[in-house]
């Protein structure tokens, strides 16, 4: 189906990719050119599409969940056909599926899980009000956005299929999630959602699913005959209070299950409350049913749970036996399913087959078997209730965000089969509130979510920071739609926040002197700020030799760079000249007949320096001198002196 690329639906939807394939259609990516936003198109493959009852149902459906307007649901814009083409139009969803999210971790930690759960729980309890009934709740079909909220999608979609397939197509991606009833093909209401949900919740904490086969029938049978092994015997780290609630989602009996989505969130909310929490004691882990239990017996609530724990551990072993008629059961059941699903698809056969001329088209006897219409999404003006002589009805009305005159919710679930007369109520949407946008211009962003939350609307308010040159970095720049517009429940009001002023590159300044630095950096180029240091450092004074932030970096303007700039290299003392030793020969011109003495004076300090006894007769006297630099010696050599320069730097001896 790829050659619908480029293609554009209604003069509107340009298809851009494919995103997604499923089982019934194929999901794209698409520019809405009216609104100029991207969006998510699903078509319906061409078996589908050929099949006008099948067609007729998808139509009816999506434009009830079209009317579905919550955060954890996927919102569905437009249902239309374009030429040959059946499609829905959505709202495009960045992010992957739970299914992908658990192959990834394997295991989901109890407070992540419970997170998801809850979200999922708001999603159906939304649905449920509305007389919407999933019948499809499995990871594939749940979105994980980047901000760790959950969007559940294809609400409805799962009865269209059912309607057209056996048990054994459906069950190719949804067998391990579908409830008791879902598998014997019985009447489902909301708590089959809620029993789907249970299996989620149980799958994330455990890494796998409760029942697993080698056939979809195998599975389903497991489903129908309940032998649940508790999740806390395959994750011990899972509490109690959050086992009972799965269990209890989980119940193989429709009354011992939760009521409603309401009263599974309210025990979700209690546990998030305190973790801690036991809601009571069951014989078996399915057919645990909350109820509150006060401190003063807690001891016994955890002290009659350890002998169920036992029986469970036991239990495989005592139907150890029973395991060799195993393959008979299943047989015997499957066989039963076809025999359910012919049946089923006669009785529609000859629902919907045209009467013989003369035959009445309605009857209201008490075996006369009725298929409940779908009112939800429809105008109540529009309908002839006189076509209608197997219901009475009741009709209430009130405020809501779906067009006046729309019918929002209906008493008897749509599909389902009655017999005889019954009484349905109708709730017809009175209009919905509007009030006018407040001006949040230049607020910041939690004022303005505040001032426009006042309204006691249920407004979806999005965020979308853009840089702005004249709006400070953190307020809000505009908002669509504009101040005091008309807005009611269920609209969209986006913020822009200002980021500031466009990021510059940082330049790079090493090498450079800090003068000519701060001169490039608050240049009018950058608009930026410089701080400095001076270090000791072997470049030369007053280098740049590192800058707080690198090149090519973005920042906003005004953002200081610090630098780091030599100071040059430290100045040393030189080293201390070491002294010289020479010698010096002093001729002796006379020689006296008796010994003498020859020293030597340093004429700087008057200090004698050397000095040595000569004998009678010598001509020459040899005297050693030590120091540095250049000093004057003088020579006694005792009927007289001499003065001599001694230069130690160069050894050199002068005079």
């Amino acid at each position: 189906m790829e050659n619908y690329i480029g293609r554009l639906l209604d003069n509107r939807y340009e298809i851009l990719e494919v995103i997604g394939t499923g089982g019934m259609a194929v999901v794209y990516k698409a520019l809405c050119h009216r609104l100029n936003r991207m969006v998510a198109i699903k078509i319906l493959k061409d078996e589908f599409s050929k099949d006008e009852e099948f067609r007729r149902r998808f139509h009816a459906e999506s434009q009830a969940v079209a009317m579905l307007s919550h955060p954890n649901i996927v919102s569905v814009y437009d249902v239309s056909r374009s030429g040959d083409i059946d499609y829905i139009v959505m709202e495009l969803i960045e992010g992957i599926t739970l299914k992908q999210y658990m192959d990834k971790k394997s295991i989901i930690n109890w407070r992540e899980s419970l997170h998801f759960s809850m979200q999922i729980a708001k999603a159906l309890e939304h649905a449920h009000s509305r007389g919407i009934v999933h019948r499809d709740i499995k990871p594939h079909n749940i979105m994980i956005l980047k901000d760790g909220s959950v969007k559940v999608a294809d609400f409805g979609i799962a009865r269209i299929v059912s309607s057209q397939s056996t048990l054994t197509r459906e069950a190719l991606g949804s067998v391990h999630y579908i409830s008791p009833e879902q598998a014997k093909g019985s009447r489902v209401d909301n708590r089959a959602d809620l029993y789907s949900l249970g299996v989620v919740m149980y799958q994330m904490l455990t890494g796998k699913p409760p029942y697993d086969g080698e056939t979809p029938v195998a599975v389903a049978i497991q489903h129908i005959n309940g032998n649940l092994l508790s999740p806390c015997q395959l994750n011990s780290s899972i509490p109690k209070g959050l086992e009972q609630i799965i269990l209890k989602s989980m119940e193989v009996e429709l009354d011992k299950r939760y009521d409603s989505a309401t009263d599974m969130l309210r025990d979700m909310e209690e546990f998030r409350k305190n973790p801690a929490i036991i809601f009571g004691v069951a014989v078996q882990p399915a057919a645990v049913a909350p109820v509150r239990r006060t401190a003063k017996n807690l001891a016994e609530q955890k002290a009659g749970y350890a002998p169920n724990r036992e029986q469970q551990r036991t239990a495989p072993a005592k139907k150890k036996s029973e395991n060799n008629n195993l393959p008979i059961i299943i047989a015997i059941v499957a066989c039963a399913m076809v025999l359910i699903g012919l049946i089923t698809f006669l009785i529609y056969q000859f629902k919907d087959s045209p009467a013989p001329k003369g035959e009445p088209t309605k009857s209201t006897s008490d075996q006369q078997l009725h298929t409940v219409p779908q009112f939800v999404g429809k105008m109540y003006d529009e309908i002839n209730l006189s076509d209608y002589d197997y219901l009475t009805f009741e009709i209430e009305k009130e405020v809501a965000s779906e067009e006046e005159g729309m019918i929002i919710r209906q008493s008897l679930d749509a599909g389902s089969e009655i017999k005889g007369t019954r009484q349905i109520k109708l709730t017809v949407s009175s209009g919905k509130k509007s009030e006018k946008l407040p001006d949040v211009v230049h607020m910041t962003r939690a004022d303005a979510e505040k001032s426009i939350n006042n309204l006691k609307l249920d407004i979806i308010i999005r965020v979308e920071e853009v840089n702005d040159d004249k709006v400070e970095s953190g307020l809000v720049i505009r908002t669509e739609p504009a101040a005091y517009s008309d807005v009611s429940s269920g609209d969209t009001v986006k913020l822009y926040i200002s980021k500031g002023k466009d990021p510059v590159e940082v330049p790079k300044v090493t090498g450079m002197t800090i003068s000519n630095a701060i001169s490039l950096l608050t240049s009018s180029s950058y608009n930026l700020k410089a701080d400095y240091e001076y270090v000791e450092d072997a470049a030369e004074k007053d280098t740049v030799i590192a800058q707080s932030i690198s090149q090519g970096t973005s920042v906003e303007e005004g953002t200081t760079i610090k630098l780091t700039v030599s100071q040059g290299p430290k100045e040393t003392e030189p080293p201390e000249p070491q002294p010289v030793t020479l010698s010096y020969t002093v001729p002796l011109s006379d020689h006296p007949e008796e010994a003498f003495t020859v020293s030597v004076e340093d004429r700087e300090s008057g200090e004698i320096v050397f000095s040595t006894e000569v004998e009678a007769g010598v001509n020459e006297c040899v005297v050693t001198l030590t120091g540095t630099g250049t000093k004057v010696f003088r020579i006694y050599t005792g009927d007289g002196y001499k003065d001599i320069t001694v230069n130690f730097d160069t050894q050199k001896i002068y005079g």
